[in-house]
């Protein structure tokens, strides 16, 4: 009588990075990878990803916040992801399925802390309530220059006919955007044990090439799986 093949443990994965640099397309795509090889997984994003975080994302995305400040968007922020981590993240996780996030808590450190000039301990207590210990085992950052994304996504909108509209922080000058790239290449120095920085000026394929191969090194329960089946 065969063995019943194992499941490979449940796994958290995040996708970081600018605006308009192919996060959501990337994590579509691996989600398709990871199903491939017989392993459940799900995707979600930030903020968002429960009704409750949705309605916030709603609001602070139509600028409805930015009035208050980074400090109180960075608080709105925490309550989304408190409700995402217990709502959905932690009861998939427990349930075996793997999660792939279209962003998470280093997107906060990003736009609110290094960027926005929140104060870097209230970030950390912000992340201690809302994670509830829960960090990614691995974060991807897609990597372009801001200038570079901008007119990708401006030459995306005009191939498909609609008006490219700038949500909250799409619209913030270039310079802006800058630092906010330099945020996520520190948060990725700081934290070489769970980041992988990915360049995403080339082709969708070859970006997806390049996450499948991190992905696969990082956790060869993947490869084993493949082959147990």
């Amino acid at each position: 009588m065969a063995e019943e093949q194992a499941e490979p443990s449940a796994r958290f994965l995040t996708f970081e990075g600018g605006e308009g640099v192919g996060k959501s397309t990337q994590v579509k795509r691996l989600i398709a990878h990871l199903n491939s090889q017989g392993i459940s997984a799900i995707r979600t994003r930030e903020p968002g990803g429960t009704p409750k975080a949705e309605a916030i994302r709603s609001f602070i995305l139509q600028g409805k916040s930015e009035s208050w400040g980074a400090g109180a968007e960075a608080v709105l922020f925490a309550a989304a992801r408190h409700d995402h981590v217990n709502e959905l993240i932690a009861p998939t996780l427990n349930s075996g399925k793997w999660v792939v996030s279209d962003r998470f808590h280093d997107s906060t450190r990003a736009y609110q802390g290094l960027t926005g000039g929140v104060d870097e301990t209230l970030i950390g207590r912000l992340e201690e309530l809302a994670l509830v210990g829960h960090v990614p085992d691995l974060t991807i950052v897609l990597d372009m220059a801001p200038d570079v994304a901008f007119a990708r996504v401006a030459q995306r909108a005009r191939e498909e006919g609609i008006p490219a509209v700038g949500d909250r922080f799409e619209k913030e000058d270039l310079d802006w955007h800058k630092r906010l790239r330099d945020g996520f290449l520190k948060i990725a120095g700081d934290n070489p044990d769970r980041c992988v920085v990915i360049s995403a000026d080339q082709s969708e394929e070859e970006i997806e090439a390049a996450v499948w191969k991190v992905v696969c090194q990082r956790f060869p329960e993947i490869e084993q799986n493949r082959q147990s089946a």
